[in-house]
C-alpha cells in the first residue's frame, strides 16, 4: 500500500507524493565508489583556506568616538585605533553640552558593550574614557605625547584586521587598581577570536608599560625570522585620573595622587617664568639705587704708606737755545709736486697758444 497523508481536520486521506529520484541514486554503486575516491584525492591535494571555520563566541564590540572640538591629531589617533581594532564601531561626534550618561544609551543603540570616548577640553587637552557599558567600571585618563601612524613613518607593518598579542608590565599585578585596568584593557584591545572582520594571523603586539606613574602604549610588528620587534605606531601615554564604579560616573574607586591637571601645570610654568622676570627687575632696581647713592670718602690710613718708596728727583735743566724745527718730509713732497704740476700746466698752455697763432 502506498503511504497516505492524513489531514488535520479529518476527511479523505490523500496519497503522499512519491520522492524524486536523485541522479546520484540513479548511478550504479561502482561509479559512486570511484567518485568518492576522486573527492578524497582532491581534498588531500587542496590547500586549506586561511580562514578557520570556528565559531565566533566572544561578542565584544567597542564604540570609538569623540566629542566636538578635537584637533587633527586626535582625529588621526581615533582613525588609527579603529583600523587596528576590527571589532570597533564608529559614531558621530557628541555635543559637549550633553552629559556623559548619554553614552550608555548610544552604546546600547550601537549594540556595543565597551567604549573608548575622547573628550576635548579647551582645544588643547584630551581626556580618554575607557568604559564597560552599561554597568561599569570606567577609567578616565589624560592623553599625552600623541604620535599617529602618519606622523611617525616607522618601518614596521602589519596585516589589517590581524589579531594582536597584549604585553603588560609586571607592575600591573602588584597594585589592585593596575590589575583592574589590566582586565579592562584586555577586554577592550584584544580582538575576539573568529571575528568576521578579523584575520587569523598574529603579527603584531600591543605593549602597555608603567613608567613615571603613567601607562605607555606602543605597537610593534613581530618579524617571523628572528621574532624581533619593529615599531609600527601609533604611540601615546595615558595618565590616570580616576577610576569609577559605574559607567561614566558613580562612586570613585581610585584617585591618582600623583596627577596634576594641565591647568595647574601651565600655571606653575607661568609662575616660574614670572619669578625669573621679577628677579631680573629687582637686580636692575638695586643697581640703580647704588648708582644714585653718594660715594663715601674714607679717611686716609697712615699705615697704607708704610711700604711706599719715594722716587728719585730728577734735576731740572733749563734750555737756553731754541731747538731746530723738525723737517716734515710729507709736506715738502707735496710742495714739490705742486710746483711740477704748475710748470706742466704753463708749458701746455704755451704750446696751445703757439699752435693757434700759426
Amino acid at each position: 500500500m502506498a503511504a497516505t497523508k492524513r489531514k488535520r481536520r479529518g476527511g479523505l486521506a490523500v496519497q503522499a507524493k512519491k520522492p524524486k529520484r536523485n541522479e546520484k541514486d540513479a548511478t550504479p554503486p561502482a561509479k559512486r565508489h570511484t567518485t568518492a575516491e576522486e573527492v578524497e584525492e582532491e581534498e588531500r591535494d587542496r590547500i586549506p583556506g586561511p580562514v578557520c571555520k570556528g565559531k565566533w563566541k566572544n561578542k565584544e564590540r567597542i564604540l570609538i568616538f569623540s566629542s566636538r572640538g578635537i584637533n587633527f591629531r586626535t582625529r588621526h589617533l581615533m582613525q588609527d585605533l579603529r583600523m587596528l581594532m576590527p571589532h570597533s564601531k564608529a559614531d558621530t561626534k557628541m555635543d559637549r553640552k550633553d552629559k556623559l550618561f548619554v553614552i550608555n544609551e548610544v552604546c546600547e543603540m550601537k549594540n556595543c558593550n565597551k567604549c573608548i570616548y575622547f573628550e576635548a577640553k579647551k582645544k588643547q587637552d584630551l581626556d580618554m574614557w575607557l568604559s564597560n557599558s552599561p554597568h561599569g567600571p570606567s577609567a578616565k585618563f589624560l592623553v599625552q605625547n600623541i604620535h599617529t601612524l602618519a606622523e611617525l613613518k616607522m618601518t614596521g607593518n602589519c596585516l589589517k584586521g590581524s589579531r594582536p598579542l597584549l604585553s603588560f608590565d609586571p607592575a600591573f599585578d602588584e597594585l589592585p587598581h593596575y590589575a583592574l585596568l589590566k582586565e579592562l584593557l584586555i577586554q577592550i584591545f584584544s580582538t575576539p577570536r573568529y571575528h568576521p572582520k578579523s584575520q587569523p594571523f598574529v603579527d603584531h603586539v600591543f605593549t602597555f608599560t608603567i613608567l613615571d606613574n603613567r601607562i605607555w602604549f606602543r605597537n610593534f610588528q613581530i618579524i617571523e625570522e628572528d621574532a624581533a620587534l619593529v615599531e609600527i605606531g601609533p604611540r601615546f601615554v595615558l595618565n590616570l585620573i580616576k577610576i569609577f564604579q559605574g559607567s561614566f560616573g558613580g562612586p570613585t574607586l581610585y584617585e591618582n595622587p600623583h596627577y596634576q591637571s594641565p591647568n595647574m601645570h601651565r600655571r606653575v610654568i607661568r609662575s616660574i617664568t614670572a619669578a625669573k622676570y621679577r628677579e631680573k627687575q629687582q637686580v636692575k632696581d638695586v643697581q640703580k639705587l647704588r648708582k644714585k647713592e653718594p660715594k663715601t670718602l674714607l679717611p686716609h690710613d697712615p699705615t697704607a704708606d708704610v711700604f711706599v718708596t719715594p722716587a728719585e728727583e730728577k734735576p731740572i735743566e733749563i734750555q737756553w737755545v731754541k731747538p731746530e724745527p723738525k723737517v716734515d718730509l710729507k709736506a715738502r713732497k707735496k710742495r714739490i709736486y705742486k710746483r711740477q704740476r704748475k710748470m706742466k700746466q704753463r708749458m701746455d698752455s704755451g704750446k696751445k697758444n703757439k699752435s693757434m697763432e700759426t
